[in-house]
């Protein structure tokens, strides 16, 4: 059974790898007309998915869905399986590839460039949050690295000490006083909550720049590449969550709840009040019976 399922996967990293170059729809064209007669990368990549949630389901444990940060937990590990599934038959192996085939210092610069785009977004983000002083300090940057760094190629404004912020819808719904809702496992983009969903939804239909550019091919490949990007900056993490994970669903809900509270709160969030320390509770009588006396009262006379 393990060779049929690695000759899909080749297949499925095939046919995927060649519509990411192109930018093109996959399938063969109809007479007469420039439409595909079988759809598009993204249907090919839906019937993928699909296909990942029919070949095998993920192990529900017992009590799932009773913790009241992630009610739909049957749900979401049923999608991350698929999400998995997906990452290692299709997206993984081309993000291996490219930082294979690629020196270390290209890859930087394909990543600055990509951050650099995101400027905008942290700038925008940070004026909403009522930070003009920082959404000031990232519009230098774009300007900046845009110019003197080569499209952004090098981080020049970083070595000037103006840092990079990382700043989103999501973020500033947070500091609006929005709570983040039950976690929610996104199909493909993986991780995330209720109230972040919609902020990715703004700053992909918003704030974005590559949903700018008007030429559709050119603008898929872009998009195609800064997926491939993000995925193989995290091919080290990765190794360390194989490496530590017992339930991988769990540490990945776990650790990104964490963090996504952390940027809220720019980096101090307020200490949250552990249900287990009450004060105001007397410790447990002894097993003997026998009460202590108070601290400060004096211990009983004998009896004569």
């Amino acid at each position: 059974m393990r060779a049929p399922g690695a000759l899909a996967r080749l297949v499925a990293l095939l046919v995927l790898a060649g519509g990411l170059a192109s930018g093109k729809r996959l399938g063969p064209r109809l007479r007469g007309g420039d439409e595909p007669a079988t759809g598009s990368v993204g249907a090919r990549l839906g019937a993928l998915v699909l296909a990942g949630g029919l070949v095998g389901c993920a192990s529900i444990p017992q009590g799932a869905g009773t913790n009241p940060v992630d009610p739909w937990e049957v749900y979401n590990r049923h999608m991350f399986d698929v999400n998995d599934r997906v990452d290692r038959a299709v997206i993984k192996p081309i993000a291996q590839a490219y930082e294979a085939v690629l020196p270390e210092d290209v890859r930087v610069c394909i990543n600055n460039a990509f951050l650099n785009l995101a400027e905008p977004i942290n700038s925008i983000n940070n004026l909403l949050q009522g930070k003009p002083g920082a959404a000031v300090a990232d519009l230098c940057r774009f300007a900046v690295n845009s110019t003197v760094g080569l499209l952004g190629c090098f981080d020049v404004a970083a070595k000037a000490g103006a840092p990079r912020s990382h700043e989103d819808f999501g973020q500033t719904l947070g500091r609006w006083g929005l709570v983040p809702g039950p976690y929610f496992v996104l199909p493909l983009l993986g991780p995330s909550s209720v109230r972040d969903t919609f902020g990715r939804l703004f700053d992909f239909l918003r704030t974005d720049l590559l949903w700018y550019i008007r030429d559709i091919p050119t603008r898929n490949v872009l998009v195609g590449a800064r997926l491939v990007d993000t995925r193989a900056s995290l091919l080290p993490a990765e190794k360390v969550l194989d490496a530590a994970a017992l339930d991988k669903y769990q540490f990945v809900r776990d650790g990104y709840l964490q963090v996504r509270r952390n940027l809220v709160y720019d980096g101090d969030p307020p200490r949250l009040r552990d249900p287990d320390d009450e004060n105001d509770v007397p410790p447990p009588e002894p097993a003997t019976g026998m009460k202590k006396a108070a601290p400060d009262q004096p211990p009983p006379a004998p009896a004569r």
